[in-house]
Formats: C-alpha cells, sequence, structure tokens
C-alpha cells in the first residue's frame, strides 16, 4: 500500500520569514492615534500596518475604564483572529491607562506597546525646572499620571491642564470636518495663556508635554503660540522606538532584504470618512 505524499515540515527560517511578514496592529478611538502611526512608519517603513478607529464608540475620555478595557480586548482579540498581528500599539492614553494591563494578561506572548505623556523625558530635557503638561482631563486624573509623575525629579514642577475640547476640534480640523466653533488655534492660545509664562527666563515653562495623541496633529498652533525656543514632547517618537526595540528582541523585524515599503491598511468601526480624510492630510494615505 503507498501512503500519500506529505509535505515537509517547514524550517524555521521559512517560519521566521512568515512570522517577521505579519503586520503590526494600531487602534485609538478615532485619528489622534495617526500622529503615533505617523512615528511608527517613520521608524520602522519596512514594516506592515494596520490602523483600527473605534469611531463607533468614540470618544474613550468620555468612557468609563471598563467599558474602554472591553472595547480594547474586542479589537486586539479581533486583530489577532483576523490578521495574525505581531505586535500591538495602543495609540491612546485613555485606552493605556485602562486596558495595557488587561491586554497583556489576555496575549502573554503578543508585544503591546502604550503610550504615556512624555513627562521623563520633558524632566531630563527641562533646564528652568517648569514642565507644561497639555492633556485630557482622563489622564490628568488616572492613577497611572499620578503614578508616572511622582516617579519625577522633585526638583521639576509640573504644571498640568486639561484641555477640554481640544482633541475634538483637532480631530474635526485634521479630518476636514471643522465646525463653526472654536477652531483648535485659537483653543490652544487660550490654554497655553493659563499655563503661566513660557520662556527661557527663571519661573519659566520651557518644555510642554503633548499629553494627548491628538495634539501632535496641531504641530503648526503650537508652534505658533509657545514660540520657537519651547520644547515640545509628543508620545509618537518614544513609542515607535520602544516598538522597534521590542519586535528586534523577538526577531519579528522585517529584514533588510525586503526593500519594499510596508503597507497600510485603514479601519474603522464607525464612519471611515473622517479616517480617511485626516490620513490624507498627514500624508498618511493617498
Amino acid at each position: 500500500m503507498t501512503l500519500p505524499a506529505t509535505a515537509p515540515p517547514p524550517c524555521p527560517a521559512a517560519l521566521a520569514a512568515l512570522a517577521a511578514a505579519r503586520p503590526i496592529g494600531v487602534f485609538d478611538s478615532g485619528i489622534g492615534g495617526l500622529s503615533v502611526l505617523r512615528a511608527l512608519r517613520a521608524e520602522l517603513p519596512r514594516e506592515h500596518f494596520i490602523y483600527v478607529a473605534d469611531s463607533a464608540h468614540a470618544p474613550y475620555g468620555q468612557r468609563g475604564d471598563a467599558f474602554v478595557a472591553a472595547r480594547s480586548l474586542a479589537i486586539g482579540s479581533a486583530l489577532l483572529a483576523a490578521d495574525g498581528i505581531k505586535a500591538l500599539v495602543i495609540a491612546c492614553n485613555t485606552a493605556t491607562a485602562a486596558a495595557a494591563q488587561a491586554l497583556r494578561a489576555a496575549h502573554p506572548h503578543l508585544p503591546i506597546v502604550g503610550v504615556e505623556p512624555a513627562l521623563k523625558p520633558a524632566a531630563a530635557l527641562t533646564r528652568t525646572g517648569r514642565v507644561g503638561v497639555l492633556a485630557t482631563q482622563g489622564t490628568l486624573q488616572s492613577q497611572r499620571y499620578r503614578l508616572l509623575q511622582a516617579a519625577q525629579p522633585a526638583h521639576v514642577q509640573f504644571i498640568a491642564l486639561a484641555c477640554n475640547g481640544l482633541a475634538d476640534a483637532i480631530e474635526a480640523e485634521a479630518s476636514s470636518l471643522a465646525p463653526a466653533g472654536a477652531s483648535a488655534s485659537h483653543l490652544i492660545e487660550q490654554y497655553l495663556g493659563q499655563l503661566g509664562p513660557l520662556g527661557m527666563q527663571p519661573g519659566a515653562i520651557d518644555t510642554l508635554v503633548l499629553g494627548c495623541t491628538h495634539y501632535p496633529l496641531a504641530e503648526a498652533a503650537w508652534r505658533q503660540h509657545a514660540g520657537p525656543h519651547i520644547a515640545l514632547l509628543e508620545p509618537g517618537p518614544p513609542v515607535a522606538r520602544q516598538t522597534r526595540r521590542l519586535l528586534a528582541e523577538r526577531g519579528l523585524l522585517r529584514p533588510p532584504t525586503d526593500a519594499a515599503p510596508g503597507h497600510l491598511a485603514l479601519r474603522a468601526t464607525g464612519d471611515a470618512s473622517a479616517l480617511h480624510a485626516a490620513a490624507r492630510q498627514l500624508g498618511l494615505a493617498a
């Protein structure tokens, strides 16, 4: 009796190549995470990315932690099941605070990177010892933020301000759907005025932490109103570097022989028009 031929098992090198070719998942409740995606694609141009905007359940900042954790777990599981992602980036401060621990417990073998306000880099950078932190109310009231600030050097003073309505205004403008209300630039001018003096002189704030992933999308307005000498720190570049480090440790980076640039898939759980419009404005999509 002749037994049917069976294919030989794939060799380890082939399995490694297949694993490295898998995409990286990135998600946020809306378009704010595109600022993180922009940094990721600059740091990892050969990697494939899938960006999910949970627009049907936005904004996360107005939801409870349990709801945000449930949505984050659902998105992570869906990306693993449907796309076999090799890493997950939580491109949202609210979701990071509410769900990073649960996601890591649910998927212990998946590299997971969250975002947090750049307080540590700001503490190292400031020369006046005064740092302004612009973020959402939810971020500033979270235990994660309180622990992060408590871990910074005692000689650095952090002046935190909740910028109510700013993320919504930036999202509307970045997606070309701006309402007739206050512009993002006007709100940024107002909030910077509330922080106190900016500058390099003693007692002034010389470093600003943009503690919401939406805020870097309005970089020109921050620079216009803060001035050219104030340092602006955003979460995207550190997240991108950490993602690269974790992938390199596990041998999951696409090899240099894959010279073609990675592709990007944009998805939304609700209306996708704002996501695609914002991605075009940022040069992330045609």
